[in-house]
């Protein structure tokens, strides 16, 4: 993949980005949205997610029930098919998808279903989102996945330390 580097560099740092995280939470949401704004920005100046979808490949968005909605019906199929064909209730009682990689991922990494997509796919990474501190331990997770949200750590981290 493209920007494994991103990933990698996050990983070697992953007891600083656990304290970094820790001290983070204790911060201002104004200051602490501000920090990851400006690295969001600064990140994706350099990152283009169809070069890498990792994302789609390796994990599942939440589907609320009006994203179920929306798609069973720009699909033109029952919510209770959409359901049975592509999805299943995780141990915490979320809809996510039956198997890996997405099922509307397309061979040019583009979504088939881009413009009706789920919410949590239209947010990821979530490090441009107001309140930004209420999502620090998902952000701490997509840093496994996610070269932006590596990347954007990465710059935080380099700005605190």
């Amino acid at each position: 993949m493209k920007y494994q580097n991103y990933i990698e560099e996050a990983a070697e740092n992953k007891e600083q980005i656990e304290k970094l995280f820790s001290r983070l939470k204790k911060k201002k949401p104004k200051e602490l949205d501000g920090l990851f704004h400006a690295a969001h920005e600064k990140a994706f100046d350099k990152i283009d997610c169809l070069e890498c979808a990792n994302c789609c490949k390796t994990t599942s968005p939440i589907f609320r029930d009006i994203d179920i909605k929306r798609i069973s019906k720009k699909l033109k199929i029952g919510v209770a098919e959409f359901e049975r064909t592509y999805l299943r209730m995780d141990e915490d009682d979320f809809w996510v998808l039956k198997s890996s990689p997405c099922a509307f991922l397309e061979d040019d990494n583009k979504c088939g279903i881009y413009d009706f997509r789920p919410q949590a796919c239209t947010d990821y990474p979530h490090t441009d989102q107001r309140k930004v501190v209420q999502v620090l331990d998902l952000t701490q997770e997509n840093v496994k996945i996610c070269p932006a949200a590596a990347k954007i750590t990465m710059e935080i981290l380099g700005k605190i330390s």
